[in-house]
């Protein structure tokens, strides 16, 4: 059993994963950041030895999925919006000495990438890119198997791609990179922007909302699912245009509500994509459902100490 580590930015879950990438034990607690890093420590270390005991089994290693930056060689987090003042920290390292296992951590995207090429639709596929669009947008890619890591163990954030210089102002400071346009949130502001001032729905747009409208049928609902689709589809077309790779996997809570998507992304990358072979990549779904992450944290360690040593 994987003692198995998915560190978030309101929650952590901790939970035992056997070799088949099954669940067998899962708790939660919220990430607290503000109570300091040894105390979020000390509470996964109480979730581990009690996930260990609802499973009836000894920890043979432990795995990390956390949101980044992280330097997953060293064990380190860097300057993470979420808990900034945790830099510098090594949950590896003080794992380790707590529950004498190897340990290992990713970015959570990469973690995620990880566990549906192990386990998941990206199975037996050696080229891959995993793709969550919720509140924000990230991306994990696998080329060959191994991770891809840019200079000083980088993790690339495809989400701040831009796609439109003219477009909204994003979160690190630029205009128009694709997560401001194309995830969830960025949905509902073009709705509240666009719909007109009478619409009865104005105070309770959320993409969730707004996707379930859609199916209903609401006009200015479908509307913003198809510039969600289009601005989704721009995105993934790069990601082809560049990787062309085996497989994209999309996941994230956006992607619960795929089928109002997957046409415009397909029309767009068919448009868009004419010097690849585009249909020769696989456009799937995760499978892993509402633990992908944490199944992913799991296969972080498989990933570095079954397979042949680190990547």
């Amino acid at each position: 059993m994987i003692g198995a580590v998915d560190i978030g930015g309101t929650k952590i879950a901790v939970g035992m994963i056997d070799d088949e990438g099954c669940v067998r034990s899962r708790l939660e607690t919220p990430t607290d950041p503000e109570r300091g890093y040894a105390n979020a420590l000390g509470r996964i270390t109480e979730l581990l030895r009690e996930t260990a005991r609802i499973a009836a089994c000894e920890i043979s290693g432990i795995g990390i999925g956390s949101t980044g930056p992280v330097f997953p060689l060293t064990g380190t987090f860097g300057n993470v919006n979420f808990f900034p003042a945790w830099e510098g920290e090594n949950p590896v390292r003080d794992l380790k000495q707590r529950f004498q296992v190897q340990v290992a951590m990713e970015n959570d995207a990469d973690a995620a990438a990880l566990g549906e090429a192990r386990w998941g639709s990206g199975k037996d596929k050696s080229r891959l890119i995993y793709v969550t669009v919720g509140t924000g947008i990230g991306a994990g890619v696998l080329l060959n198997g191994e991770i891809y890591r840019g200079v000083d163990q980088a993790h690339p954030e495809i989400g701040h791609h831009v796609i439109d210089p003219s477009g909204p102002l994003c979160l690190c400071g630029f205009h128009g990179c694709w997560e401001s346009l194309a995830a969830g949130p960025a949905m509902a502001n073009w709705m509240k922007t666009h719909a007109p001032p009478d619409y009865l729905q104005r105070d309770e747009l959320t993409a969730k909302k707004i996707c379930e409208l859609a199916a209903q049928g609401d006009e200015w609902a479908r509307k913003a699912v198809q510039h969600e689709a289009r601005y989704l589809g721009l995105g993934l077309a790069n990601l082809v245009t560049m990787f062309v790779p085996d497989a994209i996997v999309l996941g994230g809570s956006v992607m619960k509500s795929a089928p109002l998507f997957l046409d415009g992304i397909r029309s767009v990358i068919v448009a868009t994509c004419r010097f690849v072979p585009f249909d020769k990549t696989e456009l799937a779904l995760a499978s892993l459902g509402d633990n992908a992450n944490l199944i992913g944290a799991g296969s972080v360690w498989h990933h570095r100490f079954s397979t042949g040593g680190p990547c």
